[in-house]
């Protein structure tokens, strides 16, 4: 179902789910619960296996890791769980970093699963993002796979020459390695640019046919975007 909805569509929503659940008091647990409800629905309605949302959560952990240390060493008011004095203001900063970074990475991997890159690259251009910006992502795209190939392919090589690192001290060809990649990749990026003057490239990207999204869909994304606002004034409202 959101397969198929135009891609200007779906990232004006999600900006506009995201700001909201960023604007809800932290204080307001139901509204987030409500939150996270609306979010396993979308995820069933577009198909998408709660294990591959749950494997790209991964990229949270740092985050988890700072917050689970803010009810430990938070200042004042504090409460003894167990064996642990924790602080009260900690408890709540943590929730409140855990809660919304993980609404906001769900409605990042939402958006992502139910979305191509190229029309990703379309629906930024149809709302008017900078068609510099809109380039630059094109070509970060495009030329991060022929990056981490050449990675791999070294790797490769340094296996083949019984590199096998036991310690920190042995990690010196790593570095080595990655000031490679640092030259190859700024070298290859030369060549481009260079490849594309020759062929009358002068600053701006060829125009493309911006997607166009049915009214209906506008509306439909007007709707739930608003009943997310309505929920986060709401709570304010009830705090």
């Amino acid at each position: 179902m959101l397969h198929r909805v135009a891609p200007q569509v779906k990232i004006a929503a999600a900006f506009g789910f995201v700001v909201a659940v960023v604007t809800t008091p932290r204080e307001a647990i139901w509204a987030f619960l409500v939150y996270f409800a609306v979010l396993a629905v979308l995820v069933r309605l577009a198909g998408v296996r709660p294990q591959f949302v749950v494997r790209r959560l991964v990229v949270e952990v740092p985050f988890v890791i700072v917050a689970l240390l803010l009810p430990v060493f938070g200042s004042g008011e504090r409460v003894d769980i167990a064996a642990l004095s924790l602080s009260v203001s900690g408890l709540w900063d943590m929730w409140n970093i855990l809660a919304k970074a993980t609404l906001g990475l769900i409605t990042a991997v939402l958006l992502g699963a139910t979305t191509q890159i190229p029309d990703m690259l379309k629906g930024l251009d149809a709302l008017r993002v900078p068609a510099l910006v809109t380039a630059i992502a094109g070509f970060m795209v495009r030329y991060v796979d022929v990056i981490m190939s050449d990675l791999g392919r070294m790797q490769v090589a340094m296996r083949s020459r019984a590199f096998a690192p036991r310690g920190v001290g042995q990690w010196r060809p790593y570095a080595a390695t990655l000031g490679t990649m640092f030259v190859r990749t700024y070298e290859r990026g030369e060549r481009v640019a260079l490849a594309m003057a020759s062929r009358g490239y002068t600053g701006t990207m060829p125009a493309a046919s911006r997607a166009t999204a049915p009214g209906a869909q506008w509306i439909a994304a007007a709707a739930f975007v608003a009943g997310a606002w309505v929920l986060a004034i709401a709570a304010w409202g009830l705090r």
